[in-house]
């Protein structure tokens, strides 16, 4: 995605605020919190946490050293379908402090790593290479997801905030991924976006004119695309045909087809 500086400044501003809303939740919990299960089915905290550090430290490598990302990327996809879950279980040996401090240097190092490089270098990656840009945009949408799993867990608030907006822009641009990781066409339609964002003000893609609709609060949006909610436990409205169908499937992460969560998980919410 192109980004200007300004754009560049206020996207690395949002990741440090939610690194930090997340870091003070994770410094607050007893060694005892950590074990709390997660509504990712087979995810803890501690597992949630392993997951962030890891991948920063990855993608770091990406933008450091490509053809060491290259080698050890290619290694991971070797290992099995199941890579991703036993990065975090093989970690289960680190202490709650072991693993907070790693979090905090492997995010520090990757905001450091975006803030020399600027937001038109580009890595290699799982899928197709992207930008600084998109990688900053992946690590921001990753802390808010895995951080919403962590304060369902315990049962906490997860204040919205303006950094969501990247978020929701990341679960447009999407749409086609999430079509075609599950194998299906895309249909003709457009679809017309229109989000309340937290301060009441509204953001909106595609033309005004279009028939089919999604409309609701920008962080239900951002719950069904990053997986966290089904659309049925939000307040989202969605026309039925492609509007509704691309909530079905939505999915703003890389890897392999999300599970989603069930309709039902939680109560309805909105907000």
């Amino acid at each position: 995605m192109a980004v200007d500086e300004a754009q560049w400044a206020l996207l690395l501003g949002d990741l440090r605020a939610e690194t930090a809303a997340l870091l003070d939740t994770l410094g607050a919990l007893q060694p005892a919190a950590w074990l709390t299960p997660t509504p990712a089915e087979g995810w803890d905290i501690h597992d949630q946490v392993v997951h962030l550090a890891f991948f920063d430290e990855v993608a770091d490598v990406g933008f450091t050293d490509a053809p060491l990302f290259v080698l050890r990327s290619a290694e991971l996809l070797a290992a099995g379908p199941d890579w991703v879950d036993r990065i975090s279980h093989e970690r289960r040996g680190l202490s709650p402090a072991e693993l907070l401090a790693w979090f905090g240097r492997s995010r520090a190092s990757i905001l450091e790593t975006f803030e020399r490089i600027g937001p038109r270098a580009r890595t290699p990656w799982f899928g197709p290479p992207m930008s600084a840009a998109s990688s900053a945009t992946a690590r921001l949408m990753e802390t808010w997801a895995h951080g919403q799993d962590i304060c369902d867990a315990l049962g906490v608030g997860h204040p919205a905030t303006a950094s969501l907006r990247h978020i929701c822009h990341l679960g447009v641009i999407t749409r086609g991924f999430a079509y075609a990781l599950r194998a299906r066409e895309l249909p003709g339609a457009e679809v017309r976006v229109e989000l309340e964002a937290p301060d009441g003000s509204v953001w909106e893609w595609g033309d005004p004119s279009l028939p089919d609709r999604i409309s609701g609060q920008a962080r239900d949006f951002a719950m069904v695309v990053t997986q966290r909610r089904n659309i049925a436990d939000t307040g989202l409205e969605a026309t039925p045909g492609a509007a509704w169908g691309w909530m079905s499937i939505a999915q703003a992460f890389a890897g392999s087809e999300g599970p989603g969560r069930p309709a039902g998980l939680f109560p309805k919410e909105s907000g």
